[in-house]
């Protein structure tokens, strides 16, 4: 659950962790200028239509195949920017095709996605700022090898979503801690810190109308869910899907839960749908710090090496027994067997 901490402003935070280590200061630098980035991002969204059609089309497709929007490319120029401030060697970012060099000489390699869930743009609904940071591999003569680590290799990572207020949530130095942004004083100030997702849950997130595309192991799982106190896990569930990353996360972040992003039968979709480097890697260890668990289903993301920098992966995080359960709905033939219809309310797996 979100703890309140004592207040500190953002730049506050990140020298006490340069004072515990002296390495953090690169990471501290280029921290700052992203939350300065964020600011003005947030005030440009929070204008609506009165700042510009954020979501026109540009005419032109991302690396991931999606149509650009205006508001994404005017986010990926902003924080470029922003990054050519601090101590960056390269930058990978989904309207990119291929990492864009800032500093060769720098120690630090960004991926990010600028805006996250930017079908949302004209909808009123919360979007973000996606962003991991990765020391630089020596020696590298492609950049390109900065950003095929596995995420435990993150050095921090993080989010800024733009709702009823900004929050800036950073992954770093073993916890996860929320900022909100004060327009008053124009900083961000630390709300939460010591955060502990709940273990167990009663809330699911995921693309319903899907269903018929699932492979039989997520529709199982999501049957049970809806069975209630008539299936084998034993309780009411509540579903919630709001087709914005940053949002499903913060949410899970405040109460717990389980969010969903399988792989299905879609052309297209069979790798899953999310990207590994800069969407799934820095959520997967802002949820681990805080005492969650996130997998592809089966492999703990932290864990995979990317094989292309655009890779993309089927992704579930939150709570850590629910997502240990779903792992197992996924590996364990026996588990999936025994939770089928045919089996109708036998109580075989209760919290």
């Amino acid at each position: 659950m979100l703890k309140v901490a004592q207040s500190h402003h953002l730049e506050d935070v990140l020298q006490d962790l340069t004072a515990q280590d002296a390495s953090f200061a690169p990471v501290a630098a280029l921290v700052h200028e992203i939350a300065r980035a964020a600011f003005e991002m947030a005030d440009l969204i929070s204008l609506g239509l009165l700042g510009g059609d954020g979501a026109a089309a540009v005419g032109d497709v991302n690396a991931g195949g999606d149509v650009q929007k205006h508001l994404d490319v005017f986010g990926n120029d902003l924080f470029v920017n922003a990054l050519r401030r601090a101590p960056v060697a390269a930058v990978l970012s989904e309207e990119l095709d291929e990492p864009l060099v800032l500093d060769p000489q720098a120690t630090l390699a960004v991926a990010m996605d600028p805006v996250d869930g930017s079908s949302n743009i004209n909808a009123n609904v919360s979007i973000g700022t996606i962003f991991s940071i990765l020391p630089v591999v020596p020696g590298a003569s492609d950049p390109r090898a900065h950003f095929l680590q596995p995420g435990r290799n993150q050095l921090a990572g993080g989010f800024v979503i733009y709702g009823p207020q900004t929050g800036l949530v950073l992954g770093a130095a073993g916890t996860t801690q929320i900022f909100i942004l004060d327009r008053r004083i124009g900083a961000f100030v630390r709300t939460h810190d010591g955060i502990n997702i709940p273990r167990k849950s009663k809330e699911y997130a995921i693309n319903a109308s899907n269903y018929r595309h699932w492979a039989p192991s997520v529709r199982t799982f999501v049957d049970d869910c809806i069975k209630g106190t008539e299936g084998p896990l034993g309780q009411e569930q509540n579903m919630r899907w709001i087709a914005s990353l940053v949002a499903e996360a913060y949410r899970i972040l405040a109460r717990g839960g389980v969010f969903l992003y399988p792989g299905d039968m879609r052309q297209g979709y069979s790798a899953g749908r999310l990207r590994l480097i800069y969407e799934a890697n820095p959520i997967s260890l802002i949820i681990e710090n805080a005492g969650g668990t996130a997998t592809d289903c089966a492999r703990r993301i932290l864990d995979i090496q990317p094989t292309d920098i655009h890779a993309r992966t089927p992704f579930v995080f939150g709570s850590d027994e629910v997502v240990r359960l779903i792992t197992r709905y996924h590996t364990d033939p026996q588990f999936s067997a025994e939770h089928s219809p045919l089996f109708g309310r036998r109580g075989l797996m209760r919290f």
